[in-house]
């Protein structure tokens, strides 16, 4: 039984999943970052092949 009570009053694991889901949020808006600058930067070179071009 102390065992068990030991286990509830442990409060190192939420330290662990508290960076766990702060890595995860970070993760996420570096993506969408990623994401949205990769598209600005193919839609630059396309223009500037389509100017080459014509």
């Amino acid at each position: 039984m102390k065992m068990i009570k030991k286990l509830f009053k442990n409060e190192e694991g939420a330290t662990a999943i508290e960076y766990g889901l702060i890595a995860a949020l970070i993760a996420v808006a570096a993506i969408a970052a990623m994401s949205s600058l990769g598209n600005n930067l193919s839609n630059t070179f396309n223009d500037v092949n389509n100017e080459l071009d014509g």
